[in-house]
């Protein structure tokens, strides 16, 4: 057996031991809630990030849940700062991890006086999560005379599969408020002529996709589409509540 098969057939064992490593990795959830500095009302956008570079974002009601291994950290995140890491050997799975941040209510966006422009909303999403958007790993190196397997690079692709799952987590919360922002409540009562509770049906029955927003050629192809089924939905609901 030459000196190349037999350095191939060495990092190729390493490599399934390091992926038989990482597949047994004990593992827990976490879930529990991110509230303000009162602690009686829900975060929303709260990010929840692993020292393992996975990570989630908290809902409306400032609720989160992650896997993590026993060997990570968890910590939080808002408007760029972050608290302190969490070990989750010193975190009990069995009960929810509630925290509370320092964030006066006033402040937080759904109580704004002056709500910020979409494109301000934007930015700072990716502001915040730049980390996750500018990832990126290599995982070949050269060594013993050819191509081998990085091994430090190797043990570190779980965090690299995290963070592609995070940032497409990511991606999808930033095309939902996209879509948020274009397929408004305001606009579709403007265009349509419904009231609630009508208009809420109508809302989610037909809220367009991202991809469909995109296929629009222009803004009147988008508003004949909201006239063109709000006008057929409210026949519907006229037969439908008499």
């Amino acid at each position: 057996m030459s000196i190349r098969i037999l350095h191939k057939t060495f990092g190729l064992f390493i490599f399934l031991v390091a992926l038989t490593s990482l597949s047994i990795a004990q593992t827990v959830q976490i879930r529990g809630t991110v509230y303000e500095r009162t602690e009686r009302y829900g975060m929303a956008g709260v990010s929840v990030m692993s020292s393992a570079g996975g990570g989630t974002v908290t809902d409306s009601l400032g609720h989160y849940a992650i896997r993590l291994t026993m060997k990570d950290s968890l910590s939080f995140s808002y408007q760029g700062k972050a608290t302190m890491k969490f070990p989750v050997t010193e975190i009990n799975a069995n009960r929810p991890f509630d925290i509370g941040l320092h964030v006066d209510i006033k402040v937080l966006p759904t109580v704004e006086v002056q709500h910020k422009s979409y494109k301000e909303d934007s930015t700072e999403f990716r502001e915040e999560y730049k980390k996750v958007f500018n990832f990126s790993q290599d995982y070949l190196a050269t060594g013993m005379g050819g191509v081998g397997v990085n091994l430090d690079l190797l043990l570190s692709m779980r965090k690299a599969k995290r963070m592609e799952h995070f940032r497409q987590q990511l991606l999808a919360i930033e095309q939902d408020k996209y879509i948020t922002h274009r397929f408004n409540m305001p606009l579709v009562r403007q265009l349509t002529g419904l009231e609630s509770p009508a208009l809420d049906t109508f809302m989610v029955r037909y809220r367009p996709s991202y991809e469909m927003l995109l296929d629009f050629e222009n803004e009147y192809q988008f508003y004949e589409y909201i006239k063109g089924w709000g006008s057929y939905f409210a026949t519907q609901w006229k037969k439908e509540h008499p």
